[in-house]
C-alpha cells in the first residue's frame, strides 16, 4: 500500500513538474520591460524644483503591466493602467482621474524614451480639435522626465502641458 502512495506521489509531483516547466513565461519579453524604468516610488517637481506630487507605479497581472497611482499637492489624483500589447506591437495607457478626466494613449519605446500618444480628440468647450502626447525619458542619475504636450494644429507645433522631473522617493 505504501508503495503504492509513494507512487502516486511522485506521479503527482511529475505531473506538477512538468506542467510548469510547460507553462511559458507570457510576459517576458524586453518588450514588457521597456517602461520598468518608471516602476517606483517617486517625489515629482516641475522645471522649478517645487514639490507638485507624488507617484507610484508598480507591476501588476505578473508583470504583464503598470499601475500608476498618482497624487498632486492640490488635491488631484489619479490612476493609470500600462500594457503592452503584442497583437499591436505598440504600449497603451489608460489614464482617469478625479475630476473626470481620462486619456487613452498609444504609442512605443524609442531613443531611450516612451513616447504615447492620443488619438485625436474635440473639446466642444473650446470647439477644437487636438492630441496629446506624452514622453517619459529615464536619465542617468535614476530620474525619469515626464513631457505632456498637446497640439491643436495636428502636429505642427507642440505646447506643453507639464514637464516633471521624477524623483525617487528616500525610504
Amino acid at each position: 500500500m505504501s508503495r503504492l502512495r509513494n507512487i502516486s506521489i511522485l506521479l503527482a509531483l511529475s505531473i506538477n513538474f512538468g506542467f510548469a516547466q510547460e507553462t511559458p513565461c507570457k510576459c517576458c519579453s524586453v518588450e514588457y520591460h521597456q517602461f520598468d524604468f518608471w516602476i517606483g516610488e517617486w517625489d515629482v517637481f516641475n522645471p522649478k524644483g517645487v514639490l507638485v506630487g507624488t507617484n507610484k507605479i508598480e507591476t501588476i497581472q505578473d508583470s504583464c503591466g503598470l499601475k500608476e497611482n498618482w497624487k498632486g499637492q492640490k488635491g488631484g489624483s489619479g490612476t493609470s493602467y500600462n500594457f503592452y500589447d503584442r497583437k499591436t506591437e505598440r504600449w497603451n495607457q489608460l489614464w482617469l482621474d478625479n475630476n473626470g478626466g481620462n486619456l487613452q494613449l498609444t504609442g512605443k519605446f524609442s531613443d531611450g524614451s516612451m513616447v504615447l500618444e492620443s488619438r485625436e480628440l474635440y473639446s466642444e468647450k473650446k470647439k477644437t480639435a487636438y492630441r496629446e502626447r506624452i514622453t517619459w525619458t529615464g536619465n542617468a542619475d535614476g530620474t525619469v522626465r515626464q513631457h505632456w504636450q498637446r497640439t491643436t494644429d495636428d502636429g505642427k507645433t507642440w505646447a506643453t502641458v507639464f514637464d516633471g522631473l521624477y524623483k525617487r522617493k528616500q525610504k
